[in-house]
């Protein structure tokens, strides 16, 4: 059968665009179909604009630090306006470096909502329909709203980076590193942030010192964090917006920001019809080789609920491409993947928590929690954290954690020594870069009781 195209994907974020244009580059005739901007979540209203605010956001902090090197600090103010219209500038430019990518390998872009009829026949919102001999869906994840009394006043991380002032006062509801990051982002602006999370403590999933170590800086650094508390009630006033909240309280804000977790979308796209198996959340179900139920469909990225990180969608693209194009039946590697939290303070993070790692190994735990040298003179009483979990049997470092600054950039590095199964004594033979504060990460010599 003569198809329209050898691949039509759907979806142009990061895991669809680079499959799209890798299969190009190999000869494949490719389109892609996206009903929004080309970038998806990670560039639009994700990774990219939300660490712009990050940076942003630290400077408040950096102001006050630079008294203590001996600076003089003028009058400060924020321009929300013009750190949005910096922002969307980017955007602008990074969405047009998608398009040249992909147009310039020869991809056919339709801007148009696509969905599937069968396994080989997308139809798109303009009317058009097209064949093809495979059909990569990639169509990324939404954030999830409950079904909340009131909840048509609240936002979403969707929404803030439309936002046209810098709301006074903002609530923060869910514990998660979304909800979290922007809780440090907005609180670094000068908001006034209070957060709720119904959980015992923020960052389910994290190691458990961590967890608490985070949560107690970002009290510290003054977000009004209650755990243990949900809202009951939503409410538009004139001064605002009441929120009722499971413990009898009410707090007034200028406004709602739910971060309480994504699904995938897969809603009304037609896949079950085509034969795609979804799981109870509505993810698309897919094996090793990001392979569905129907054989010409596949499927990367957050869309699959496996891991929801941007660079995971790349490779889990690029193992596709290899798959189904090169006859080079390549799978994913999910083990081990190191992620950064650009919480205020940031997280590094790469394999076991301690938690999950007593669970299946006798192991040895290694600590350094500490002052950095900056602090000291800037007179702030932050800490660090970093912590390895180490096998007793084989020493292998099982996983790393990192609190601090520039904990992203570290866990980077540290990433390739755990995925290798580096040991403890590799660490230890390991000179120290002095003065760092990752030296630290080497000089752990006795293990914590």
């Amino acid at each position: 059968m003569d198809y329209d195209f050898d691949l039509f994907v759907i979806g142009g974020g990061s895991g669809g665009v680079r499959a799209g244009r890798v299969a190009a580059m190999g000869g494949a005739k490719v389109a892609l179909a996206e009903e929004y901007r080309m970038g998806g979540t990670c560039v639009i209203r994700g990774c990219v604009p939300k660490k712009l605010m990050v940076y942003a956001s630290g400077y408040s902090e950096a102001m006050n630090d630079a008294e203590g090197f001996g600076w003089s600090i003028g009058e400060r103010s924020f321009d929300w306006s013009k750190l949005m219209a910096k922002q969307d500038a980017e955007l602008d430019r990074l969405e047009g470096l998608y398009r040249k990518g992909l147009s310039g390998n020869d991809v056919t872009i339709y801007d148009a909502r696509a969905v599937l009829k069968d396994g080989h026949t997308v139809e798109l919102s303009t009317g058009e329909t097209f064949t093809a001999k495979w059909i990569l869906v990639a169509t990324g994840g939404q954030p999830f709203v409950p079904n909340v009394k009131g909840a048509e006043h609240v936002m979403t991380s969707n929404d803030v980076f439309h936002l046209k002032d810098l709301p006074k006062r903002i609530m923060i509801v869910g514990g998660g590193y979304i909800a979290c990051e922007f809780a440090g982002i907005f609180n670094g602006l000068g908001a006034e942030v209070t957060q709720f999370y119904r959980g015992a403590q923020i960052l389910r999933g994290f190691d458990g010192e961590v967890r608490g170590h985070v949560a107690d800086e970002m009290i510290r650094k003054g977000i009004d964090l209650h755990l243990g508390t949900d809202v009951m009630e939503i409410k538009k006033q004139d001064d605002g917006l009441l929120v009722k909240c499971t413990n009898g309280s009410e707090t007034v804000v200028d406004a709602v920001m739910y971060a309480t977790g994504r699904v995938p979308n897969t809603e009304g796209m037609g896949l079950e019809e085509a034969g795609v198996k979804l799981g109870r959340r509505g993810e698309i179900m897919v094996d090793r080789y990001s392979a569905t139920s129907c054989d010409s469909v596949y499927s990367v990225g957050d869309v699959t609920d496996r891991v929801q990180l941007t660079p995971v969608a790349i490779r889990e693209g690029m193992a596709f491409v290899e798959t189904v194009f090169n006859d080079n039946p390549t799978a994913m590697d999910h083990e081990m993947i190191a992620t950064a939290v650009f919480t205020q303070p940031e997280i590094g993070t790469v394999g076991y928590t301690e938690e999950d790692a007593r669970d299946d190994f006798d192991i040895e735990v290694y600590r350094a929690a500490f002052r950095p040298m900056a602090n000291i003179l800037a007179g702030r009483d932050e800490r660090m954290l970093m912590k390895l979990i180490v096998e007793k049997s084989t020493r292998k470092v099982l996983g790393c954690h990192i609190v601090g600054p520039a904990a992203g950039e570290m866990i980077q590095l540290a990433g390739v020594a755990v995925k290798m199964g580096a040991t403890k004594e590799d660490f230890d033979r390991t000179v120290a870069v002095h003065p760092t504060a990752a030296e630290e990460l080497v000089t752990m010599k006795e293990p914590v009781r």
